[in-house]
């Protein structure tokens, strides 16, 4: 059999992965969830005597029963305070009088499993009147409508940069308007949520497929008026994440609490239907755009103004779209941007960190304006970037908007784009069809993007440690978490190459907080960056605590000891060398933990797409889609294109297929699973190729930036324009994602634009 390409890749491919709903622990109860039908009403009663009665059914319980039950922790966004927000709209962990969004839990039945804990939850009956609902944010934002009746539902105002005086608009050569929603999105990870929390003697144990399990022991440990110490979290094989399950939530509370109580194991494990009714949503934006240039196309002004949904609970969500605000100014050198933005709540499940988290947000907007821009100049749009790009010799460059860029070769990375797409060979293609009344419109699409990867500051630390053993093997521990990232191929390699030792003799723990006792976890792109820079430091601190001790036993100078492929060994003749196995046994256990800060690293790319519309059907065929991203410095070429291709593909899932759907009710019309929520499958799948430039972040001696959130940023507004580009639209704001063939029927029937420059 062929070599496995990762050492997870054998376990994982071969069924012997260990997920949350794998173990088997005796006497675990099952969890199930009643949940409201509605997505606003009155609770007026809830009733779970039936369910009691339910052979099998251990308990059930609604708040009322529950009194200790705390509300869920508020996760925090490193950078920026959310605790106004939050004040006075608590988030419940079982619904006490209020239902805000649907699918929220009015009561909890254990059983001895979990058919008999559905058989349970079968028997709860519940009243709620309902109340109007609003699912936009627009809509909410007036108030009409109020999810808490003292306050109002904006939760959060903020804005980044300075307000832009109205002569630059009236003074310019040329201005365009726009408006975009961007759609909410499911991250829909192969594993939905799960956790099981076990009683031990003292304190608690608890298995999660979590993305933060330091934060979360932390959280576990408040509510339950516990130290930390009590409280240990333990992250096992998970199946993916994108952001959705980086925090505590209701059925997190709910479980603890009950295995506290009952003194017994209890697990929840989520299905699909119940993650499709209230798992975390992410993007969710209703924005307006503005951008002005002179007659060359040079930007004089970008304003971006952002009614953003939050959800039912101004949670980690309030605070997400200030990334979209921070990252307005883009990959450009407009000299005056402004973002203003308004986190609203509505009667939706709250939104989280989605795979870019913020920023695909600001680079659709920017992207889309910047193609509208050139259509009104009638500029090629490849060349309006080029006259606008940031140039290299300008780094570190401080945007108007508040973020400083580390490097960058903007430029660089569209021109390679455009030569692997072969770009002119495509636009006289174009022209052809054009000419051709028979021929199905074609169009290409650009989009170029900035985004910001590690975190914010505050957050762009991360624990490890590094441990060498008397058998000559190395334990490398990282306060990371990994689900889906390879961190078990490339962090041992990066320590293996920075010891000069096999890799095969280091093993990664991870994602265990009895391990270590501080942690901050994977997510915000920051494994390369943050985490491997740590560890690459702590295996340095091994070698010079190896280099101290050969020293002493030796008798001579530190500075007389070198270090070379997992030896220590004396500069002159005489003491000889050591293995690391054999100057443990000297000396005793060897091991070195340490915290190692990073910066924000931010990286770039340029992705161009081709599609072919046929007007009558509605429908979009993405004929190529060229991904070219900048990472600094690649740790790993195979696991980084797989990252840029899995990204690219979601990033098609927005523009072309997902997005909630309501019905007038409020409640998601989702009743039949993937059938009614679509995502992009092999079929759909375009030929992408993905390339890559090198700029080296100098925020991390890696060298590394974030590679897992490329494609989400940069793949949507490439189609989205290339859509645009094919029908030659009068108004491309028709064009709202997703691009179902509804919608790109009717923009198709709207007269085209004329060519004339304002």
């Amino acid at each position: 059999m062929e070599q496995w390409k990762r050492r997870e890749d054998e376990r994982l491919l071969t069924g012997r992965g260990r997920y949350v709903a794998d173990m088997k622990v005796p006497g675990c109860l099952d969890t199930a969830f009643v949940r409201s039908e509605v997505a606003h009403g009155v609770l007026r009663e809830v009733n779970c005597a039936a369910a009691r009665e339910v052979p099998g059914v251990v308990g059930a319980w609604s708040a009322e029963d529950l009194p200790e039950l705390p509300p869920v922790p508020h996760t925090l966004l490193a950078g920026l305070s959310t605790e106004e927000a939050v004040a006075g709209r608590e988030w419940p962990a079982l619904v006490k009088d209020r239902v805000r969004y649907p699918g929220e839990a009015l009561a909890v039945v254990l059983g001895e499993d979990r058919y008999r804990a559905e058989d349970g939850a079968a028997e709860v009956t519940f009243s709620v009147d309902p109340l109007p609902a609003v699912v936009t944010p627009t809509d909410a934002a007036d108030d009409s409508v109020r999810l808490f009746d003292d306050l109002d539902n904006v939760a959060l105002r903020g804005e980044a940069g300075q307000p832009i005086d109205d002569s630059v608009w009236q003074e310019a050569a040329a201005v365009v308007e726009g408006r975009y929603r961007q759609q909410l999105l499911m991250p829909s990870p192969m594993e939905c949520r799960t956790i099981l929390a076990v009683p031990e003697e003292g304190g608690l144990t608890v298995w999660s497929g979590h993305q933060m399990p330091h934060r979360l022991r932390r959280e576990l440990a408040a509510l339950l008026g516990w130290s930390t110490d009590r409280v240990r979290v333990v992250v096992p094989d998970t199946g993916g994440a994108f952001g959705s399950k980086s925090a505590a939530f209701p059925e997190f509370v709910v479980v603890a609490l009950l295995a506290v109580k009952l003194g017994r194991p209890v697990r929840w494990i989520e299905d699909r239907l119940e993650s499709m009714l209230v798992a975390t949503r992410g993007r969710g934006q209703d924005q307006r755009v503005r951008l002005a240039s002179d007659a060359e196309g040079r930007l004089l002004a970008y304003e971006l103004t952002i009614d953003a949904d939050v959800g039912a609970y101004p949670h980690l969500g309030a605070g997400l779209p200030m990334q979209t605000a921070w990252m307005a100014t883009g990959p450009y050198t407009t000299p005056r941007v402004h973002a203003t933005l308004r986190s609203v709540l509505t009667n939706t499940m709250m939104t989280y960190p989605y795979r870019g988290a913020g920023r695909p947000e600001a680079a659709i907007a920017l992207e889309r304006a910047m193609d509208a821009l050139a259509r009104r100049l009638e500029m090629d749009p490849a060349e309006l970037r080029r006259r606008n790009f940031i140039p290299p010799e300008d780094f570190p460059y401080d945007t108007p908007t508040g973020r400083r860029y580390d490097s960058g070769n903007y430029a660089a990375a569209l021109e390679l784009a455009l030569d692997t797409l072969d770009y002119d060979k495509w636009r006289a293609e174009q022209a052809r069809r054009r000419d051709d009344p028979n021929a199905l419109p074609l169009g290409i699409g650009l989009s170029c993007y900035v985004e910001r990867s590690g975190g914010e500051p505050g957050g762009l630390h991360e624990f490890g440690g590094v441990e060498a053993h008397a058998d000559g093997t190395v334990t490398a521990r990282c306060g990371t978490a990994p689900s889906g990232q390879s961190h078990e191929t490339v962090f041992p390699t990066l320590v293996a190459k920075t010891l000069g030792i096999e890799e095969s003799r280091v093993r990664l723990v991870e994602g265990d907080t009895g391990e270590l006792p501080e942690g901050l976890g994977s997510f915000a792109s920051r494994s390369a960056q943050v985490a491997g820079a740590m560890l690459q430091h702590a295996s340095r601190l091994l070698v010079d605590e190896a280099r101290d001790r050969a020293a002493k036993l030796w008798r001579v100078p530190v500075d007389e000891v070198e270090w070379s492929d997992g030896t220590v060994h004396a500069v002159h003749d005489g003491p000889g060398s050591l293995s690391l196995a054999e100057l443990v046994e000297a000396t005793g256990p060897l091991r070195v933990d340490d915290r190692f800060e990073a910066g924000m690293a931010f990286p770039f790319g340029a992705h161009a797409a081709v599609t072919e519309v046929d007007p009558e059907l509605g429908t979009v065929r993405v004929l190529q889609l060229v991904a070219v991203d900048d990472c600094g410095v690649v740790l790993d070429p195979a696991v980084v294109h797989g990252q840029a291709y899995g990204s690219a593909v979601q990033g098609i899932g927005q523009a072309l297929y997902e997005g909630m759907s309501f019905d007038e009710n409020g409640v998601p019309a989702l009743s039949r699973g993937f059938l009614d929520y679509l995502l992009p499958t092999a079929t759909e799948i375009p030929p992408i190729e993905i390339k890559d430039t090198c700029t080296p972040s100098p925020a991390t001696p890696l060298g590394a930036k974030g590679a897992g959130e490329s494609g989400c940023i940069g793949t949507p507004a490439a189609v989205v324009n290339a859509v645009a580009d094919a029908l030659d639209l009068a108004d491309p704001d028709l064009l709202q994602m997703p691009l179902t063939p509804d919608v790109v029927w009717r923009a198709a029937r709207t007269p085209k634009r004329e060519k004339e420059v304002r």
